[in-house]
């Protein structure tokens, strides 16, 4: 079974690898490296169907479950954890599981991947509602944990979407939403962490980004809802109200502290010559979305 995937396949052009100068490795591991894109452009459409599910939950007041193991799994959390502090989001609104749960993200538990049962206990555990959308990510498309967390997922109603780096894969079957970002043949047999790794992060990137701005956390290419949890993030949020409104920084930081530290207030303050509360109240009406409350 193995063998018949593209992500287990020998690459021909790197059969003697042991051999070759570290030049010739890293020209040829760029090359391939090229060809991640091009696969992930012939997905866009199912890429578009993804983010449409994930939307339609967030609206309904459901959340965006990622679940894999290994490396896919890590990239699941590594997305999860990134929205809270980028979209000012709620750090259950966006979930990354994996196999072998937490610990495994520093401490590779390769075991765990292999029952489907795990899987659908972790997704009973989260409690998996038809408001729910899972993505389940497997680069090989067959991880039993993935498998067992999409069927469980499927039976609760829960929108579900696979991410794979093969064709007409078991979690594809499994899966409103399949795509499928047919990589190749890794530089290293068989090491998904290469090329699959980089589909599946940029996928999530895709995903997780234009979702958040289908749901007002984006103003013009801005991050208006980042939380500004250290020094940097506080200067940042400064520059932000800067550039979505024309002022000096003295003035941003005046109505950066006014709104007390709130991007969206600072901005519509700005704007609109209004009070913190007006603001707040044009936000509420509007959603979130700062173009539709100006």
């Amino acid at each position: 079974m193995l063998e018949r995937l593209g992500t287990e396949r020998r690459n021909n052009e790197t059969e003697e690898l042991d051999t070759m100068s570290i030049q010739n490795i890293l020209r040829i591991m760029n090359e391939e490296d090229k060809k991640v894109p091009e696969a992930i452009q012939k997905e866009l459409e199912n890429v578009e169907r993804a983010v449409r599910l994930v939307v339609e939950s967030f609206k309904s007041g459901g959340r965006l479950l990622y679940v894999g193991a290994g490396t896919s799994g890590r990239l699941g959390v590594l997305d999860a954890v990134e929205c809270p502090p980028t979209f000012g989001t709620d750090p259950n609104l966006v979930k990354g599981v994996m196999a072998g749960g937490e610990s495994a993200f520093i401490k590779a538990v390769e075991a765990a991947e292999d029952r489907e049962d795990l899987g659908a206990e972790d997704m009973k555990l989260l409690n998996v509602t038809s408001n729910d959308t899972v993505i389940g990510i497997a680069a090989s498309g067959r991880t039993p944990y993935v498998i067992g967390a999409l069927r469980y997922a499927r039976e609760r109603g829960a929108s579900t979407c696979a991410i794979s780096c093969n064709k007409e894969t078991a979690i594809s079957a499994l899966a409103d939403v399949a795509i499928e970002a047919d990589t190749g043949p890794e530089v290293l047999t068989g090491s998904t962490r290469l090329k699959a790794g980089t589909a599946q992060k940029l996928l999530l990137n895709m995903i997780s980004t234009v979702s958040m701005i289908q749901i007002g956390k984006v103003y013009k290419n801005l991050m208006v809802d980042v939380q500004p949890t250290n020094e940097k993030l506080v200067e940042r949020s400064k520059r932000i109200i800067m550039e979505a409104t024309g002022i000096s920084y003295e003035e941003a930081s005046t109505y950066y502290d006014q709104s007390k530290q709130n991007i969206k207030v600072a901005i519509l303050m700005a704007l609109t010559n209004c009070t913190a509360e007006e603001a707040e109240t044009k936000l509420q009406a509007s959603n979130g979305f700062v173009r539709q409350a100006l």
